[in-house]
């Protein structure tokens, strides 16, 4: 079945998840956090209390989202396009999650449909919301079957050097190391999978390079706070391979932050971003 304009609004069953605090541990070293973010790498150091890096938001939301209302697309031709978080309270290093998806836009680029998803989730234990995820997925090939185009909203940066920029080095095997997050998707770790999708060698998950940005964001302009940590968006450009550096740049006006992402090589790989925060 091509895919179904006349699915935007369809919502899925709630779906639930629970996470322990060694999901949450491994969340933050998938995504590069080590020796000198305690908080987020142990749960048993002195004085110290474990918390959560507001981009684990990735890993335990995005659930019910009702991927069997658009349509078939070939997965090997689609990608990531965006991805955005919003908080609505710390997530603990335990607990669980309900999360009811929704199908909120379908958009027609011609060679292509842009599927877009919202998920609400709710804390079990105290029944208060704690997350939104959304997402976008760019699928090649299934366009030109009628429907509206949709929005092209580009961020405009401003014309001057960036208030702060923050470089991590990924590892060569960071990938290794996220896919046991949930992601098992072989185009990061099997050489011959990766070749047949074009790439010399595995690439590193899009949602690790944006977990890399918001430990960024997190450090720089929350004080290492997740608390003060409230909403981040951006669209993925190009891929990032394993042992890259990454540089992002932060323009701040009040409580907002516009941010990109780019590599060594001077590759935006995660573009269009804002960031919200107290």
């Amino acid at each position: 079945m091509p895919i179904n304009p006349d699915a935007v609004g369809a919502k899925g069953d709630p779906v639930r998840r629970k996470w322990s605090s060694k999901d949450a541990l491994l969340y933050a070293l998938g995504v590069g956090a080590g020796t000198e973010e305690l908080p987020f790498t142990t749960e048993n150091t002195r004085d110290v209390k474990q918390r959560v890096l507001p981009t684990f938001a990735v890993i335990i939301g995005g659930g019910g989202a009702p991927m069997n209302k658009v349509g078939s697309f070939n997965p090997a031709l689609m990608v990531h396009g965006e991805q955005s978080i919003e908080l609505f309270d710390e997530i603990p290093p335990e607990g669980e999650i309900e999360s009811v998806g929704e199908v909120t836009a379908i958009w027609d680029k011609g060679n292509a449909a842009v599927l877009e998803f919202t998920s609400e989730s709710t804390n079990v234990a105290n029944g208060k919301p704690l997350l939104r995820n959304r997402m976008t997925l760019f699928c090649r090939g299934e366009g030109g079957f009628g429907g509206e185009r949709g929005p092209s909203i580009k961020l405009d940066y401003p014309d001057r050097k960036p208030d702060h920029e923050v470089t991590y080095t990924t590892r060569e095997d960071q990938a290794l190391l996220y896919r046991l997050s949930g992601d098992r998707n072989p185009l990061h770790s099997d050489p011959s999978f990766a070749k047949m999708g074009g790439f010399d060698r595995p690439i590193l998950h899009g949602l690790c390079t944006y977990g890399f940005t918001g430990r960024a964001l997190l450090h720089t302009l929350c004080d290492s706070d997740p608390s003060r940590f409230k909403s981040m968006s951006g669209r993925f450009s190009k891929p990032v391979l394993p042992g890259d550096a990454l540089t992002v740049s932060m323009w701040v006006d009040g409580n907002e932050c516009l941010f990109q992402t780019r590599t060594q090589r001077g590759d935006v790989v995660l573009d269009q971003g804002r960031m919200t925060f107290q």
